[in-house]
């Protein structure tokens, strides 16, 4: 074939899976052709791909190549476009909600600008739903949304927006397969339709912690490949009453202190973090009960151990044949069969004390103030979520614990500090008079956030990705591989094992194989 390469660049191998599509260009481009002393017509196409750069980013680029035969230049956009067609995980239809007023309120125009126009250029065709108060698309996916007609969801905005789809697809889910989510210990059914993340909040801890980056343009193109990225769950309950589901961080002590203070600071804009914190940080308080749990026996990776999750993580593809669920068991347990592996069938440990701060890390929590997050070794799938138990210390000590999230030293290694790999918990709180249980009701907030007071509050709260718990005592189950991500994880190191793809091509009236090299990472790299 008679090609020109514009630009003019080396390019020694394009994987296939990174081609986002082919396209013919307008003509009118001349060659001239020094043996036959005329310009030839050259016909040109365009392959658009999605490059690696710095910092876990990806970018949209595009060679192009002219043909000077016009059916040459349609069958290798026609053969392009056919082999992309084979890659069923790539979605054709999205269903989008965009939270107008996440982070900085620039939603819409993130959308509208970095990542619509990738859409519309794949031939992915979107419903875009701007929703207009708190639950909107929680609310919509439960009761009105066809979602059998589309091959993913995608939200556009912070960490509560995930939060909403997550609910939304979860409760669907287990109502359209008879499964009582209400019901402590039950086995739940996996959410088949991925959920795809671009970043618009004020942290987007979910988005940083499976691409290892908050740029919408990485999550964009990661939505347009088809990735896929399994994700634990947790189930948290009160008495057996259904909650919420968290997918991040569940926070007691200093975090719940932070979150409840800041949320009446909303106006401040995400500056009301750091004021929150610094007050919370001062107030310094402690909060006694009895933490309960059920250790992680047959994954042998300790939270300690520095094996971070990352793309093709052995550790989250073991756990998915150790504790993924058939649906045909679910549907048994709806009926009321009884279960074998009941949910209080391991060995329960208890801890009692007083804690400055209780934690239960799902994933790393890294954000870009905090690159390894709370629990560098936390892992996406695994089935568990590591407990990190905070006991009553100095100030000074708690600052430190706090300033070794912010950099490469190790916040467990501390005698006042304990970590634990969970598959269930359940924390109890001492209760002041051994009879009342304790209810976070309007009245009590002036008393836990009054630091001039002399009196110590009995009682924190709990965050839950994000949102306070109405309750203090909980319970709560880690549900392997509930759901799934358009996101392959954070990708680390080039290691590569090529492979050869044959595609067919039409060259003068023959068919001709031509091997191409796909280059695959390693699992575990």
């Amino acid at each position: 074939l008679d090609f020109i390469l514009t630009p003019p660049i080396k390019l020694p191998c394009l994987l296939v899976y990174d081609i986002l599509v082919a396209r013919e260009n307008e003509e009118g481009l001349t060659n001239n052709d020094g043996r036959r002393r005329h310009k030839v017509p050259l016909y040109p196409f365009t392959v658009y791909y999605a490059e690696r750069t710095k910092h876990h980013c990806w970018r949209c680029k595009d060679v192009v190549f002219h043909c000077t035969d016009k059916a040459v230049c349609q069958q290798w956009v026609q053969t392009i476009n056919d082999q992309l067609s084979l890659l069923r995980s790539r979605p054709k239809r999205l269903l989008v909600y965009i939270n107008p007023f996440s982070g900085k309120q620039h939603g819409e125009r993130i959308y509208e600008q970095k990542v619509a126009p990738l859409f519309s250029q794949s031939s992915i065709s979107t419903d875009v739903i701007v929703t207009k108060h708190a639950n909107h698309a929680r609310d919509h996916l439960e009761t009105e949304a066809d979602v059998e007609k589309y091959d993913g969801v995608v939200c556009v905005g912070g960490d509560g927006i995930f939060s909403e789809i997550v609910h939304g697809l979860l409760s669907r889910t287990q109502r359209d397969c008879g499964v009582d989510q209400n019901k402590f210990g039950q086995e739940l059914v996996p959410c088949e339709l991925r959920i795809g993340i671009i970043p618009a909040g004020s942290t987007d801890c979910i988005c940083y912690a499976t691409t290892g980056t908050n740029d919408p343009v990485t999550s964009a193109l990661h939505v347009i490949m088809g990735d896929s990225q399994a994700m634990d769950v947790c189930s948290v309950y009160h008495k057996n009453t259904f909650l919420r589901y968290s997918t991040s961080l569940l926070g007691y002590g200093f975090y719940g202190d932070v979150l409840r203070d800041s949320e009446e600071k909303r106006w401040m804009g995400p500056a009301r973090y750091n004021f929150s914190g610094i007050k919370t940080f001062l107030s310094h308080q402690y909060y006694e009960g009895t933490v309960s749990f059920v250790p992680d026996k047959e994954n042998l990776v300790f939270p300690r151990v520095k094996i971070g999750c990352r793309t093709h993580c052995h550790i989250c593809e073991k756990s998915a044949n150790r504790l993924s669920i058939s649906r045909d068991r679910v549907y048994k347990m709806a009926k009321g069969k009884p279960d074998r592996e009941a949910s209080d069938g391991g060995t329960w440990r208890v801890i009692q004390g007083k804690f400055l701060a209780i934690n239960a890390a799902s994933i790393s929590c890294a954000c870009p103030r905090s690159p390894g997050g709370l629990s560098p070794s936390a892992h996406l799938a695994d089935g568990t979520t590591d407990l990190i138990l905070v006991h009553k210390a100095s100030r000074l000590d708690f600052l430190r614990h706090l300033i070794r999230h912010t950099n490469e030293d190790d916040q467990f290694d501390l005698p006042f500090v304990e970590v634990h790999r969970v598959q269930q918990f359940r924390f109890e709180p001492k209760h002041s008079d051994g009879t009342s249980e304790p209810k976070l009701i309007e009245s009590s907030r002036k008393e836990v956030f009054n630091q001039t007071s002399m009196t110590r509050p009995r009682y924190s709260t709990w965050t839950c990705d994000g949102e306070v718990l109405p309750e203090v005592a909980i319970q709560v189950s880690v549900h392997c591989q509930l759901v799934k991500l358009f996101a392959r994880g954070v990708e680390c190191g080039a290691q590569f094992d090529p492979f050869t793809l044959s595609v067919i091509d039409k060259f003068n009236g023959d068919w001709t194989e031509l091997p191409c090299v796909i280059k695959r990472s390693t699992p575990g790299t």
